[in-house]
């Protein structure tokens, strides 16, 4: 934990619980973290490796986005990721006029900023400045991502105006997403489902790569998908008569979001509604973007439950409560 962080983070846990009329057991039940761990996040005595938990349990007690941006802010602080990527990054300024610039470390003339010019410079010239993903005729320069001031990868733990730009291209790629202008992990999940779908590396940071892929129309990435009460439909009408301990173990797993993703601490990702393993998706011969398209994940789990009639495979979420609200 770092700089005191972790004791502001346990205290905002505290408080997001003590709103609730459930104890840790139920929360346990309700979120699939253990009550034990629960209780250790809750004191102060560890903090999650994945904020994919720490959302899960906040909003299973009622946390707005704010409330879960405020809560991001926190977890960083307390962790201290030193992963590439995952570190967070300072606030990127857009200035609105000529105002005076703040100064920042030399670079070389060969730096970014330059080639990026350079290559502004050539597409204008040549002509092309079609090919770049525009709705009403945008130009090279309004490609926000690789101008001077969002240079670099734009990952989790950012604010302003290089993220939200990210959150406008997904939301023109079809995403239910609000455009906060925080990198927050209801983000960073639809970057990855879109990196997947596009066949880019899937890291969750907004590189150059994905940068291109984000404007280029050529690109054929929609992440258009299921609202949450028509997953839950279909959970009902494949699983029947389990159906709503089925539908508990989904919303336990992903909150019912179709393109949810979540790392895992083995360096794999779960996928999808059910959240299917890498593993479980070779046994089932599917892939990480099969597990994205919601028909085929609400399938796939069924085929997993239909080996032994049970929620087996998915151990954190399997513990008996009384059946979910119909939605």
């Amino acid at each position: 934990m770092g700089h005191g962080g972790g004791s502001d983070f346990a205290a905002t846990l505290r408080e997001l619980k003590e709103r609730t009329p459930h104890s840790f057991e139920t929360l346990a039940a309700r979120t699939g973290i253990s009550r034990s761990a629960l209780h250790r996040y809750c004191s102060g005595q560890s903090v999650p490796a994945d904020f994919a938990t720490v959302e899960r349990f906040a909003k299973r007690c009622g946390a707005d986005r704010e409330e879960l941006v405020a809560l991001h802010r926190l977890w960083v602080e307390a962790t201290e990721p030193e992963a590439p990527g995952s570190k967070p990054q300072p606030t990127r300024h857009l200035q609105p006029g000529p105002v005076a610039q703040p100064a920042v470390e030399a670079r070389p003339f060969w730096s970014l900023r330059n080639l990026v010019g350079v290559a502004v410079a050539l597409v204008v010239g040549a002509g092309l400045l079609g090919v770049v993903r525009n709705t009403a005729g945008a130009s090279g320069e309004e490609r926000l991502l690789f101008s001077a001031a969002c240079e670099g990868p734009v990952g989790m733990g950012e604010k302003g105006e290089c993220v939200r730009e990210v959150q406008r291209l997904l939301v023109e790629a079809g995403a239910d997403l609000d455009v906060t202008g925080r990198f927050i992990g209801d983000t960073r999940s639809l970057v990855v489902a879109f990196q997947t779908m596009a066949g880019l590396h899937d890291n969750g940071v907004v590189d150059n790569a994905t940068k291109r892929a984000l404007y280029d129309d050529d690109v054929d990435v929609s992440l258009r998908t299921w609202t949450r009460e028509r997953v839950a439909d279909r959970i009902r009408d494949v699983f029947q008569r389990d159906a709503e301990e089925a539908l508990r173990t989904a919303e336990c797993q992903s909150l019912l979001e179709p393109l949810a993703t979540t790392s895992q601490a083995d360096a794999t990702r779960t996928w999808g509604v059910f959240q299917l393993s890498e593993r479980q998706l070779r046994e089932l011969d599917g892939t990480p973007v099969d597990s994205l398209d919601p028909e085929w994940n609400i399938r796939s789990a069924h085929r997993l439950w239909s080996r032994h009639g049970d929620f087996r495979a998915w151990t954190q979420c399997n513990v008996k409560v009384e059946p979910v609200e119909q939605l």
